[in-house]
């Protein structure tokens, strides 16, 4: 899992990539390509 600063670049490698906040965190998430996964905070 990449930790970035800036996400939306790497949320527009797949388009079945998912932008998600959680517990203040935010991730980008796959469920097709699960390779694309980074984390944010």
């Amino acid at each position: 899992m990449k930790i970035r600063n800036s996400l939306r670049s790497l949320r527009g490698r797949h388009r079945d990539n998912r932008l998600v906040r959680r517990k203040g965190r935010v991730y980008v998430i796959n469920k097709t390509q699960r390779r694309f996964k980074a984390r944010q905070g």
